[in-house]
């Protein structure tokens, strides 16, 4: 599926709510279905800075596409991140460097977050298109 379907399909979800406190309580779901990730994958170099809670981020390519693994300390936290996971993840490092990040404003995810969830929600597309560069350019090697 590309990126900009399962952005699609994310709005289309967070559109059946009615209100925010449902749109919260179905991103803190989302954050509780990520796969637990390794604890030996929660270090310091994994954290994405710029983040009010602490949230690790690691990136690994399988068959030219970048997979993504998160956590969290904190639900909402996890909830954003699982979001950019599932919009991001599985694939190719190009297409996450081109695909544009609007979905989050039609969602109003940025506009219902603390301005410093706003921030670390920046820090962590960031890191995502971070990882991206980097696998693209193993891949042009």
């Amino acid at each position: 599926m590309t990126i900009k379907a399962i952005q699609d399909e994310l709005i289309d979800e967070f559109s059946m709510f009615d209100d925010w406190m449902q749109r919260y309580e179905y991103m803190i779901d989302l954050g509780k279905s990520l796969p637990i990730i390794d604890e030996n994958l929660k270090t310091d170099d994994l954290i994405i800075k710029g983040c009010q809670s602490k949230v690790w981020l690691n990136a690994t390519l399988e068959n030219e596409k970048v997979i993504f693994t998160a956590d969290s300390d904190a639900i909402i936290t996890k909830g954003i991140i699982a979001i950019l996971i599932r919009a991001f993840s599985n694939q190719k490092p190009a297409d996450i460097l081109s695909a544009n990040t609007d979905f989050i404003d039609t969602i109003g995810l940025k506009e219902h977050l603390s301005p410093t969830r706003a921030n670390g929600l920046v820090s962590m597309i960031k890191q995502l298109k971070i990882y991206a560069i980097a696998y693209q350019t193993q891949l042009k090697k």
